[in-house]
C-alpha cells in the first residue's frame, strides 16, 4: 500500500481516482493545481505522485521539473497527450512512467506497483565503491576523493547503475531501459549525460578515468589504473 498524491484539476476524474485508489488500500491526498502539488510534496512525504499535465496554473511538464528540484518521489504522468517526442522529453525530465488518458484505475494501480517495486527495491542501504568513488544509494550521495559530487537525479541514477556493475560493459539499450525507464530513444541522451557526469568526475571522453565508452557496444565504469612510480634518480 502507498501514500499517493493525485494532481488533477478535473473534479470528476479526481474523485474517481481517489475513490478507487482508497478502495485499493492506498492513502490518497489530492490537489487541483501545480502550486498546491509543490506545497504538498514539500510538506508531506508521498510514495508516488500521479501528475496531470493540463493544470490551470502551470503546465504539468513545468511542474515536473520543479518537483524534481525538491524531491525524488516517483512521478507517474497522466496525460491526454500521446505525442512520442513529448513522452520521451517527460521521461528525460524525470518522470518515472506515464499513462495516456483514458486509462483504467486497474492499469494505474499496476503501473504504480511496478514503479514502487523499482524504487523500494533500491532503498536498502548500500554504499558502492569504485576506486576513490563512493555512492550511497540510500542517501543518494556520491563522493570522489572524499568530496561530495553535485549530481542531478539522472546523473546519480546513471552513475549508481554503472557502479553496481564495475568492469561490466553495459549496452546502451539496457541503460535506456533501466536508467531512463524507456524502451526507445537515441544515443544522444546517454552521451549528453555521460559528458556532464565526466565533467564532474574530472575527466573527458578523450582522457577517461572512471567512465569508458566502447564504441558500438556500451559503457563501463572501473577504477583508474594505479600510476606507475616515478623512476628513481
Amino acid at each position: 500500500m502507498a501514500s499517493v498524491l493525485v494532481v488533477e484539476d478535473d473534479q470528476f476524474v479526481r474523485s474517481a481516482l481517489i475513490r478507487h485508489l482508497t478502495e485499493a488500500g492506498h492513502t490518497v491526498r489530492s490537489v487541483g493545481t501545480a502550486l498546491e502539488a509543490l506545497r504538498e510534496v514539500a510538506q508531506v512525504g508521498f510514495d508516488v505522485v500521479v501528475l496531470d499535465l493540463g493544470l490551470p496554473d502551470l503546465d504539468g511538464a513545468e511542474a515536473l521539473k520543479m518537483l524534481r528540484g525538491i524531491t525524488d518521489v516517483p512521478v507517474i504522468i497522466a496525460t491526454a497527450r500521446d505525442d512520442e517526442t513529448e513522452i520521451v522529453r517527460l521521461l528525460n525530465d524525470g518522470a518515472d512512467d506515464y499513462l495516456v488518458k483514458p486509462f483504467s484505475v486497474e492499469h494505474l494501480s499496476a503501473r504504480m506497483a511496478a514503479v514502487l517495486r523499482r524504487t523500494r527495491g533500491t532503498q536498502a542501504s548500500q554504499v558502492l565503491r569504485v576506486g576513490q568513488l563512493s555512492i550511497d544509494t540510500q542517501r543518494r550521495e556520491a563522493e570522489l576523493d572524499g568530496v561530495r559530487l553535485d549530481l542531478t537525479r539522472r546523473e546519480f541514477d546513471l552513475l549508481a547503475f554503472l557502479a553496481a556493475r564495475p568492469g561490466v560493459v553495459v549496452p546502451r539499450r539496457e541503460l535506456l531501459t533501466e536508467v531512463w525507464r524507456q524502451s526507445y530513444g537515441d544515443d544522444q541522451t546517454i552521451d549528453v549525460h555521460l559528458s556532464w557526469l565526466r565533467r564532474k568526475l574530472g575527466e573527458t571522453a578523450a582522457s577517461p578515468r572512471y567512465l569508458h565508452t566502447l564504441r558500438g557496444v556500451g559503457v563501463k565504469i572501473e577504477a583508474p589504473s594505479p600510476r606507475a612510480p616515478e623512476p628513481s634518480r
